[in-house]
């Protein structure tokens, strides 16, 4: 539990992007989903969390900068910074 509470502070500084297609009227072709959020935090930052742990509705289907709240332990969450931007 002290891990979640230290890894939800050191979340704060974490920032993942995605480059996707999108065309003139800001239109995506794609989206970002909490698989890919998953992976890439995994990659990035070595933090293995699993993607229904990732408080996302629905896909990512526009460009922009999104808070995205991660469960790491009962009562305790971490927050990343996501931005989508256009290849």
């Amino acid at each position: 539990m002290a891990n979640a509470k230290e890894l939800s502070e050191k979340m704060k500084e974490y920032e993942l992007v995605f480059k996707i297609k999108a065309g003139d009227n800001g239109k995506t072709f794609g989206s970002v989903t909490s698989k890919d959020i998953a992976e890439q935090l995994n990659k990035k930052y070595f933090v293995e969390v699993d993607k229904k742990k990732i408080c996302l509705d629905d896909a990512i289907k526009t460009l922009g900068v999104y808070n995205i709240e991660i469960k790491l332990f009962e009562g305790i969450s971490g927050f990343i910074k996501v931005s989508v931007i256009a290849e």
